[in-house]
């Protein structure tokens, strides 16, 4: 359980490091021109998170996401006696994450973003947001667990442009990413909306896969990909 909690914070770290990171950096050469900060943003997330999930899947399933820690739990795949300490190890790592973006590009190390995202459009865009993310996760771990972090990769890639919220589908990164006042960040009074989206979208995406593939729990414990949680599960 260490090596899978540390697993997930390092992992979540990394995310937040590229993704405020990379929004930095973005914001500081696109000179004014958002569609190319935000694209900048988006290719290096989605790559990080391919070569995050690669990295540390085998030793925790790479969640970094609470989301999916959930639905997972709710399956069978993570005992929910462990599923709090999944989620705290991903919130921590999410804001060391933050202050090392931060620290890289020297930055306070956390500063109260004053970002607004704010609006229906938006808590609608993370609840579809998090509905496909889920969607891709339970679909291709069921055949094609090798697959899932290049299906996630590419999923979050495409949603940063197809969704008005640019896809946070994340409550860790949510919460971590309020610190920031940066490109990337979002406002804390707005947060609480997008995390409530992001959780009806993990919902409504669990029990409608339990539906289409009966299948699902007997998957569950290869989400995001297969890991060491299959040797405990089997013990049960």
């Amino acid at each position: 359980m260490a090596r899978r909690a540390v697993a997930e914070a390092l992992g979540t770290a990394f995310l937040l490091a590229a993704i405020i990171g990379s929004g930095i950096m973005g914001e500081r050469l696109a000179g004014g021109n958002v569609a190319i900060a935000l694209l900048a943003n988006t290719v290096a997330t989605g790559a990080a998170l391919i070569a995050l999930i690669l990295t540390f899947g085998p030793i925790s399933g790479a969640h970094f996401n609470p989301a999916v820690t959930l639905a997972d739990a709710s399956q069978g795949g993570l005992a929910w006696r462990e599923a709090p300490v999944y989620v705290a190890a991903q919130i921590i790592g999410a804001f060391a994450g933050v202050a090392a973006a931060h620290l890289m590009f020297g930055e306070p190390i956390f500063f109260a973003s004053r970002h607004v995202r704010a609006g229906g459009a938006q808590l609608f865009s993370e609840f579809v947001a998090t509905f496909g993310l889920l969607s891709i996760i339970w679909g291709c771990a069921r055949l094609r667990s090798s697959a899932v972090p290049f299906a996630v990769g590419a999923y979050i890639t495409g949603a940063y442009w197809f969704t008005s919220s640019t896809s946070f589908a994340n409550s860790a990164v949510t919460r971590a990413r309020t610190a920031s006042d940066t490109f990337a960040g979002i406002r804390p009074a707005v947060a609480p909306g997008f995390i409530a989206a992001q959780l009806a979208g993990a919902m409504a995406a669990t029990p409608l896969f339990r539906w289409l593939a009966p299948s699902l729990p007997k998957d569950a414990a290869n989400v995001v990909v297969a890991h060491t949680r299959k040797e405990t599960i089997h013990a049960r």
